[in-house]
């Protein structure tokens, strides 16, 4: 059974989508796959039980692609093409279904474990795209070479340890490290175990109250952060950071943190 907050995550993406679109279509076909909910599921326990980790499960893979389609909505805005757009390899809708893509599998290695999980990751995730969008798009090959290359590079790349080229794998980047709010840390906070390796990550995205994706002042999206203390700085400067400077899409993020009450710290 999914949880309420899957539920929530999903009925919002699919608000944030044109009814009848590929995109729509397939973000439906995501929601609903038993082999990737399985897969998500298993992932979030052992990132979680075994771990010691935060979420890296359903929820996450929910709540990155609605912060990956935010983005990709507001450059579209600004009136900024996708690589695939650029290249004429693809449309706007064509870089939307990638992004979709990357966002709901990206994680699928932590089922296997942290170490390279983005590369045991893409084994698992790879037959899915190619399944789901064979499915989508039957007699449009070109299109589901395109979509299924850019969202491999979002998963390959979405750790920041190894550069990526097309702005859409870089909102994917971005997405990821936007996804820090203190419910994320819920269920590893609440099991109260023994001091483990990956302590710091929970503890940093508890002290995350929010995280909004606007449209900026200076530059076409604003990423404001708030949190309750200044252990939070950790996921912005040693998480959101660190994907944002990998990220082709930074020359069109803004990032503003701070702890409620405080001055906040400008990033650009």
């Amino acid at each position: 059974m999914k949880s309420p907050k899957e539920t929530h995550l999903e009925q919002q993406l699919l608000s944030l989508l044109k009814e009848g679109s590929d995109s729509f279509r397939l973000a439906t076909m995501l929601v609903s796959d038993p082999e990737i909910e399985a897969l998500q599921e298993y992932a979030n326990s052992v990132s979680i039980k075994r771990l010691n980790y935060n979420d890296h499960g359903p929820v996450h893979m929910r709540q990155v692609a609605i912060n990956a389609v935010k983005m990709l909505s507001l450059l579209k805005h600004a009136g900024i093409k996708t690589s695939l757009e650029v290249e004429e390899a693809g449309s706007h809708e064509d870089s939307l279904c990638a992004i979709l893509l990357a966002s709901f599998v990206h994680d699928l290695g932590m089922s296997v474990g942290r170490s390279d999980h983005e590369l045991t990751g893409l084994i698992i995730a790879r037959p899915i795209i190619d399944r789901l969008l064979k499915s989508l798009l039957s007699d449009q090959l070109s299109r589901r070479v395109a979509i299924a290359s850019v969202a491999t590079e979002g998963v390959l790349g979405h750790m920041a340890n190894r550069k990526v080229h097309s702005l859409e794998a870089g909102l994917l980047l971005v997405a990821d490290g936007c996804d820090m709010e203190k419910g994320r840390a819920r269920i590893p906070m609440s099991l109260g175990t023994a001091p483990k390796t990956g302590d710091i990550h929970k503890y940093s995205a508890n002290s995350i109250e929010k995280v909004t994706i606007t449209q900026g002042d200076e530059l076409p999206i604003r990423i404001d952060v708030q949190m309750s203390s200044d252990v939070g700085f950790f996921q912005i400067e040693e998480v959101l950071l660190p994907k944002l400077s990998m990220s082709p899409a930074k020359a069109y993020v803004q990032v503003v943190a701070g702890v409620i009450g405080q001055e906040k710290k400008r990033y650009l």
